[in-house]
């Protein structure tokens, strides 16, 4: 498939408009003394479906040949992409089934099967995701839309970078760097293409958790590397187990690194924003956010823009995190 471009993400920008939401790029006074520099919040939050994934999820259900594949859509995704497939789905009035690992969030699967998708479980330790739901497309006449690497998914995930800059400039402040939470590198290669063509001088950087770092191991090697494990990590959303083909070759090009945080760097950015900022951010959605407090990056008199990139997370969880 041939990568996306610039213009792919302009166009899809357009193809989402008046389905997905314009959401706000955030300022907190008690962030940036905290740091010392000047920090822009991109809730993704408060998306559509909660998070990021409705994005690329739309720009990319709404295209289906219908007539080809009269069995809808079929997707392979651990909550967020299953949400945003599914909401998408439904406003296109087309069959949709998604592969889900037995072990997501309760919260997520209610969701998308709130949203009238067919539900699959699978063990994400001993079974291929993919591999199920192309065999499932197959069998259906179904479009199989990757959660990542997908030109479209892609394209759409962009149109946060795109949204983020043009907030950026409004307010007159330009970001130094861009903070992307990655599993897959769906998000990450969208929006650095979308910034990188706004202004080649802003940095982004990947954000994973510690031991799900593929993507930062294989910018540094120069090819993709894997991780040894399948789960562990409370950011259920970041457990891709390798980078995608088309996000790699995109981000090869535009990424300035990746930063890794741990799972009590990631809890305690959660319990930072519930008290100070009075946001509910999900596990992989508070990496970038980790990556700040942490001091991942140097802060002090810089503008860093992090993507918040879902709020998704089970109440008990959630409960357990911001109280531990």
């Amino acid at each position: 498939m041939a990568l996306p471009s610039i213009d792919d993400v302009m166009g899809a920008a357009e193809r989402i408009k008046g389905f997905a939401v314009e959401t706000p790029l955030i300022t907190a006074p008690v962030l940036d003394e905290r740091v010392g520099g000047t920090i822009l919040l991109k809730a993704e939050n408060f998306q559509r479906v909660g998070a990021f994934k409705f994005r690329g999820a739309y720009n990319a259900v709404s295209q289906i040949d219908r007539k080809r594949y009269p069995g809808g859509v079929v997707a392979a995704s651990s909550g967020n992409h299953a949400q945003g497939i599914a909401c998408s789905a439904a406003l296109c009035s087309m069959p949709c089934l998604i592969v889900m690992p037995s072990d997501a969030p309760a919260l997520k699967i209610e969701r998308t099967t709130a949203y009238g998708a067919e539900i699959i479980p699978y063990n994400r330790d001993t079974e291929d995701r993919i591999a199920i739901a192309h065999d499932l497309a197959a069998r259906r006449g179904a479009a199989f839309v990757h959660p990542f690497d997908n030109p479209h998914v892609i394209a759409g995930q962009g149109t946060t970078g795109l949204e983020l800059m043009r907030q950026a400039a409004h307010i007159g402040n330009q970001p130094d760097a861009v903070l992307v939470g990655c599993s897959g590198g769906g998000l990450a290669s969208g929006v650095s293409l979308a910034v990188r063509a706004q202004n080649p001088a802003t940095q982004v950087y990947t954000v994973e958790p510690s031991g799900f770092d593929d993507f930062a191991k294989s910018l540094t090697s120069g090819h993709r590397e894997t991780n040894t494990a399948t789960s562990g990590s409370i950011c259920d959303a970041l457990l891709s187990p390798t980078p995608g083909e088309l996000t790699f070759a995109i981000c090869q090009k535009t990424l300035a690194g990746g930063l890794v945080v741990t799972d009590d760097e990631v809890k305690e950015a959660m319990r930072f924003a519930f008290h100070d900022l009075k946001m509910v951010i999900e596990p992989g959605g508070a990496v970038t956010l980790a990556a700040v407090l942490s001091g991942k990056i140097p802060v002090e008199n810089r503008t860093i823009a992090c993507i918040i990139s879902g709020g998704n997370v089970d109440p008990e969880t959630y409960a357990q995190i911001i109280t531990g």
